[in-house]
Parts: C-alpha cells; sequence; structure tokens
C-alpha cells in the first residue's frame, strides 16, 4: 500500500512518521512523507521516499529570526497560522495532491490544513494525528496555553465555564481560518462549522495519539475512534551506530554527566543558555554534554569537564546523563522518558510548558521557565533533583511505561484502517 505523511514543523515534527514510515516499509508497503523541501536529504537519508510541500521554509528568512517571532506567546501562534501556512494552502493543496496521486492512505499532522480538504475533495482514505496531548483540546484535561494560562486555571471551575471561556481563543482560531473556508468554497466542498485547528484536524475514520501515554490518559471527549499508540521515537540514529569516539571516551571517563539540550526549534533563540548550562555544571561540580544544533558564538574555549556537540542522537547519551536538561518538546520529552533519567525541563513556547506539566506531574523532575533558566536558577533545581533518589525511581517507572514500540503500533492501525 501506498501511505502518505503529510507534515510541517521542527524535527519534533518529521522524526516521528519517519519512524513509523520505516515500521510501514519494514511490513512491506510504500511509505511516503510530504513536507518542508529541505527535509529531502533527512527523509530519504532514512531510506524513505520523499515528496515536497510548500510552503519552502527558505521563503521565510533568517530561521533564527523567524523562531523568535513564533515563541511570542501571544503574536506567535497567529504568525505561524496567518503568515507561513494559511496563505499557502492552494500551494499545499497542489503539492500534496501530487503526492498522494495512487495513495491508498493520506496521515496529516495537525498543521497540514490542506490534508482534511483534499481527503473530502478527493475522497480519501483519511487518518489524523495527534503528536502531543495538548492538540486534543480537551475540556476535561485541558492543555495549557502559552498566550493564555488563565483558561487552564479556569478548568476548577468545571468542565461547562470551561468550554463556555473557551469559545474565546476559539472564534479566534475560526476568523484566522477565514481564506481556507473561502478555498473551501473554492473545491466545491460544503460550508463547515468546524475549526481546523481544532475539532477540524480529527479524521472520522481514526486518529492516531502518538504521544508517550503516560502524559496523558483517554478522556470523554477525544474522538471515539481514537487509537493511543504511543510515541514513534526516531533519532537518526543507525542502529548499529555509537557515540562519536572522543565523546564515548568523555563519557567513559568519569561520572554520569549532565547533558543539555534544547530540541531542533529552542536551539535558535538560546541565547545565554548555554553559557548558564557551563556555569551550572560548575557550581556543582559535575561534568556537562551540551547538545548545541551549532556551535554557538563566543565557544572558543570550555572546561575540560565540558564537551560541546553540534548533534548527537539524543539516544546514544541520554540514557547515560545523571540528569538530562531540555525544552520539553515533545520529541526530546519521549527521547528522555524512554533514558529513564531525571529531568530539568526549561519550556520555551508551542506546547512544551503543557509537555513540562504533565512531565513534572509524572514525578521524573521538575520544571523552571526558559527565561528564568539563569545560572543560579538551574544549579537549585539540579542539586535539588541529583538529592532526592525518587526523582530517578519514579524515572526509571516511566521508562518501563513507555516501552512500547509507538512505530509498529501505529503502523498496525494504518493497516487496518488501509486494508
Amino acid at each position: 500500500m501506498k501511505i502518505v505523511f503529510a507534515t510541517f514543523g521542527s524535527l519534533g515534527d518529521l522524526h516521528p512518521y519517519i519512524a513509523v514510515a520505516l515500521a510501514l516499509r519494514a511490513r512491506g508497503h510504500r511509505p511516503v512523507i510530504a513536507t518542508f523541501a529541505e527535509y529531502r536529504d533527512g527523509v530519504e537519508a532514512a531510506g524513505v521516499e520523499f515528496s515536497a510541500m510548500r510552503p519552502d521554509m527558505a521563503a521565510f528568512g533568517d530561521k533564527s529570526a523567524i523562531m523568535a517571532r513564533l515563541i511570542d506567546p501571544w503574536r506567535g501562534p497567529e504568525y505561524m497560522v496567518r503568515k507561513m501556512f494559511i496563505p499557502h494552502v492552494r500551494e499545499s493543496y497542489e503539492d500534496l495532491r501530487r503526492a498522494c496521486a495512487g495513495a491508498d492512505l493520506l496521515v496529516t499532522h495537525p498543521l497540514t490544513f490542506a490534508g482534511p480538504l483534499l481527503a473530502q475533495k478527493e475522497g480519501l482514505r483519511w487518518v489524523s494525528t495527534a503528536l502531543s496531548p495538548m492538540t486534543m483540546f480537551s475540556a476535561f484535561d485541558p492543555p495549557i496555553f502559552p498566550a493564555a494560562p488563565w483558561l487552564h486555571a479556569a478548568r476548577r471551575l468545571g468542565v461547562r465555564p470551561y468550554r463556555l471561556l473557551f469559545r474565546v481563543p476559539r472564534a479566534m482560531l475560526r476568523h484566522w481560518e477565514k481564506p481556507v473556508r473561502a478555498f473551501r468554497t473554492e473545491l466545491g466542498l460544503p460550508p463547515t462549522s468546524a475549526v481546523l485547528q481544532i475539532e477540524g484536524q480529527f479524521s472520522p475514520r481514526l486518529h492516531l495519539a502518538l504521544f508517550p501515554a503516560p502524559l496523558a490518559a483517554p478522556q470523554p471527549d477525544w474522538p471515539a475512534n481514537t487509537v493511543v499508540c504511543g510515541f514513534p521515537r526516531y533519532d537518526g540514529r543507525p542502529p548499529d551506530r555509537s557515540p562519536p569516539a572522543a565523546l564515548e571516551e568523555f563519557l567513559a571517563g568519569g561520572d554520569p554527566p549532565l547533558v543539555f539540550a534544547l530540541g531542533s526549534s529552542a536551539v535558535m533563540v538560546a541565547g545565554n543558555f548555554w553559557r548558564a548550562a557551563i556555569d551550572a555544571a560548575a557550581r556543582l561540580g559535575r561534568r556537562a554534554i551540551l547538545i548545541t544544533g551549532a556551535p554557538p558564538d563566543g565557544f572558543n574555549a570550555v572546561p575540560p569537564t565540558v564537551r560541546v556537540c553540534d548533534y548527537v542522537p539524543y539516544s546514544t547519551v541520554f540514557p547515560r546523563a545523571s540528569v538530562i536538561v531540555h525544552s520539553g518538546g515533545i520529541g526530546t520529552l519521549a527521547q528522555a522518558l524512554a533514558a529513564g533519567r531525571p529531568q530539568l525541563i526549561v519550556p520555551v513556547a508551542f506546547d512544551q510548558p503543557d509537555n513540562a506539566r504533565r512531565a513534572t506531574a509524572l514525578g521524573v523532575g521538575l520544571s523552571i521557565p526558559f527565561r528564568q533558566a539563569s545560572a543560579q536558577a538551574m544549579t537549585r533545581a539540579l542539586a535539588d533533583v541529583m538529592s532526592d533518589p525518587g526523582y530517578e525511581r519514579r524515572a526509571q517507572a516511566a521508562m518501563d511505561a513507555v516501552s512500547q514500540d509507538g512505530a509498529v503500533a501505529a503502523a498496525q492501525a494504518l493497516e487496518r484502517v488501509a486494508g
């Protein structure tokens, strides 16, 4: 079967679909990933067929400047939806239509607004996905929205008051989608009251919850056809690859280090974070590994107790950390939970504050906002985590709970609905 995955976002929005695609390929199917053109090399290097889908990220300019706009809790989401994706929905539709020629199934990420339209217009079998609990929009287990944390507090008043208050952001999202509704009319599709970013993202056929199961229990207002698969983990690491020799020597040469990582998006707005990380490790007398994404400015020299890596697959170093410090992106969090190590989460934006809340509720670590993650603050929090053996014990329990192979479970669910 030919199964097309449509996704937009960071590597955390790409890697899970590569994992599922590899599981499908191993079962004899033909997976195709449609996404930003810049991801072609990474997808094809994994052995998965690629199809470019606009918009092209290069057209938006400097990535760091874009990320600086996107992390604004108020204007960031509007910029992403109204300036980056909705204006290009026609181009996305045409590219995805070509990718889906002869396809048996279309699988969509919440940001691929063209996907549900194409499925309805062409009569395609369609499956939707959620990579984090935030996009389930449950009134029974509401997420933290960075721009409106008061909404989560309002849940204490009950489900009905929360739903009434949620009408405010819902109306805003519906207003943003006006051009999409106009495009629906052009396609000859019937009008709908569904908001594409909320209930409109859910397929009536099958919805896959591709996040670690311990983060969110099924709720009464989840789509009835939701299947919880667990997170499909992939970080570009071939099965037989070990850390580079120099890093392996460092890992084996002393106590387990602190590992600092900001995923693939927050690294672009790291600012003084890496210097604060080095200072915190020094104050604690601990060794450290910094996974920076790119060599930060001003890192001409670091202490011998610190190693700076542009990129290392998380699965090679997280299990050997004393504490993992990260920004709470769902892919990084899934790798940290699978490693069974205590965590300090420094959420920046998007779903990260909500992911951090859910992870700390499991008792696997602590969280401080990224803007407050100074050397002093991280030193205090890391000292608390390392001095309490309960964090490590609960992290090990969480590791056991996420042992399910999300990629295989998702592949099996897709086979059932496609067959």
